[in-house]
């Protein structure tokens, strides 16, 4: 795509954009008030934990979490981790949401109260549930191949169980946006539906692509239940950023818990102001 058409994508977006937006009046204003204070009241708690964090902080504890192996390991193996889940999350999700929108089929509606299970169930039972797993038969097998019970594998398949999901759900309503007689056009012209998919459907869906893999990202970097449970909270092994904070508030050790906690949350402040950077990027294309 050239330029000149993602100027035009992005025009377009922006007029799409303001087609939502209403005039505001004078006799608005009353009722738009009361709404703006009801969300300030969210606004503001978000506002005051990310100040009390930063000011409760010790910067001398935030400069161990990366000279000290231990803490060091654990942000390593968290950034890896979550990298990794956010790949596989997003190469599950876009062909899950493809067919999941694009194909009618037996049990449809089953497979899509499937795929919201990781969502609504708590995360301990997702653990859990990965733990009886693998002392199945099955799950015995693959474990004498790869183990994944208290191990990096088992770390990065706790993450993608939820990660995935939310992905899974953010491809689907970005297919749904897409218009499907584009598609049919192809078809008509002689494109095989594979064709039509790669050159026609998965280009218009990287639009969607990035804030699924941000999404997945989020979730894989704050998951505890399913890690805990799952992959245990063995130092300098399946040690992670949130399992760090709870093993340093097990021990009563609030100032280092914090300093982690400041770094989870200015790594994931930078991960989402660059993955919105190539978004834009992207819709440039």
């Amino acid at each position: 795509m050239s330029v000149g058409q993602g100027q035009r994508t992005t025009a377009e977006q922006e007029e799409r954009n303001a087609m939502h937006l209403l005039p505001v009046r004078r006799a608005d204003v009353p009722f738009l008030l009361a709404l703006a204070l009801i969300a300030s009241v969210y606004i503001i708690l978000i506002i005051g934990i990310l100040a009390a964090k930063v000011f409760y902080v010790e910067l001398p504890l935030v400069g161990e979490v990366f000279t000290n192996p231990g803490y060091r390991y654990a942000v390593i193996l968290s950034l890896l981790s979550c990298s990794v889940t956010t790949v596989l999350s997003v190469w599950i999700a876009v062909p899950t949401a493809y067919l999941m929108t694009r194909v009618s089929f037996f049990g449809k509606r089953l497979v899509d109260a499937i795929l919201d299970i990781p969502i609504v169930l708590p995360p301990l039972v997702i653990g859990l549930g990965l733990l009886m797993l693998f002392q199945t038969p099955p799950g015995v097998w693959i474990q004498q191949h790869v183990r994944f019970t208290y191990a990096i594998p088992g770390l990065i398949l706790a993450q993608f169980m939820v990660a995935c999901a939310f992905a899974t759900r953010t491809m689907m309503a970005t297919f749904t946006e897409i218009n499907p007689r584009q598609e049919q056009v192809a078809v008509t012209l002689g494109c095989s539906r594979s064709q039509a998919f790669w050159m026609v459907v998965l280009p218009e869906a990287r639009r969607g692509m990035i804030p699924a893999a941000t999404i997945a990202w989020a979730r894989a970097m704050g998951e505890f239940g399913p890690v805990l449970v799952f992959a245990g909270t063995t130092r300098m092994r399946t040690e992670v950023m949130p399992t760090t904070i709870f093993l340093e508030l097990q021990v009563g050790n609030l100032g280092m818990a914090t300093a982690v906690a400041v770094v989870m949350l200015v790594t994931s402040l930078a991960v989402l102001v660059l993955m919105r950077i190539a978004g834009r990027g992207m819709r440039m294309m």
